[in-house]
């Protein structure tokens, strides 16, 4: 495990301490809870960003659509099967 040194400011320092308190838990296992927990939103952003992007772009629309129509397609005759 790496140590890390940082500067958090009092107010922040304050609202940790009082957090950790409350939870009966050490303020290093909170902040690593938290920052798991942020970096793992971010994460989540970033993949909701990319399909966005993607259901903005024809190209990808177009592969998506056929895609479908392709898989429907398979559906009936497995249906009919």
């Amino acid at each position: 495990m790496t140590t890390l040194t940082t500067s958090i400011p009092d107010q922040l320092v304050e609202l940790l301490s009082a957090k950790a308190k409350e939870l009966n838990m050490p303020k290093n296992k909170l902040i690593e809870k938290a920052l798991s927990l942020y970096l793992e939103h971010l994460e989540r952003a970033a993949y909701a960003k990319s399909y966005q992007r993607a259901s903005e772009d024809a190209d990808v629309m177009l592969m998506a659509e056929e895609g479908m129509t392709e898989y429907l397609k398979q559906l009936k005759e497995d249906e009919a099967g």
